[in-house]
């Protein structure tokens, strides 16, 4: 059972002409994270998101692994990390393997924080400490405390951050992140005996609109292995 979310103006039929105010063609995109066949959405998009202006230099962000073959417990003091200069480099990886990273983040407000694309991994963000919005491709999330923000590989998105002294875990995972096969039914409706249900979900509730920040270029840091 599909879970059907729609935000602003919609043509009634998919892959038609849809016209902008102005008379040009909207661009339709669609988005998925597995081919043709997965889950996906149809954006509609008054510029060409295919447009590169150019690609500037990368960087190694993999995690290196502090001690190997140890058998000692040890203590993390999380929650002990220091703020970057923004949201990515606020990300301190504490434990990792080949499908998952789990970081530690202390994020600050900044004014305006880069747009960012993780394509390889899902993210999902707990929310210890702060409040803000996250701006997606998809729409307007408003975040609190105690949530968890799940994002898709390969969805635009950045954090504005609204309080100071913030505090996130971010698990980075190689997988998909769906919902637990033993708590859905056939359709995708989750099980009564679930501890969540779809009550508990919030998708984004209004259209991402950069047109203030004029029509770029813009700046979007992508981790691609």
């Amino acid at each position: 059972m599909p879970f059907y979310q729609k935000l602003g103006v919609l043509p009634p039929k998919r892959h038609t002409q849809f016209r902008q105010d102005n008379g040009e063609l909207h661009h339709e995109q669609l988005f998925g994270t597995i081919g043709f066949v997965g889950m996906s959405s149809l954006l509609y998009h008054r510029q060409r998101p295919t447009q590169v202006v150019e690609v500037l230099g990368s960087e190694d962000v993999r995690p290196v692994a502090a001690v190997e073959r140890n058998l000692l417990s040890r203590k993390l003091e999380g929650w002990a990390v220091k703020p970057g200069q923004d949201w990515l480099s606020s990300r301190v990886p504490t434990l990792f393997n080949q499908d998952c990273t789990v970081a530690l983040v202390a994020p600050p407000k900044v004014a305006q924080d880069d747009i960012y694309k993780n394509a390889d991994q899902d993210e999902v963000v707990f929310v210890h400490r702060g409040h803000g919005v996250l701006e997606t491709m998809f729409g307007i999330l408003e975040f609190r405390e105690g949530d968890y923000l799940v994002i898709p590989r390969g969805v635009m998105h950045r954090f504005n951050w609204s309080t100071e002294n913030n505090r996130a875990l971010v698990v980075e995972s190689a997988s998909p992140v769906l919902t637990p096969k033993r708590y859905r039914n056939h359709f995708g409706q989750l099980l009564e005996h679930s501890p969540y249900c779809e009550r508990d979900m919030r998708p984004p509730s209004a259209l991402c609109d950069v047109s203030n920040e004029g029509k770029g270029p813009f700046k979007v840091r992508i981790k691609k292995e």
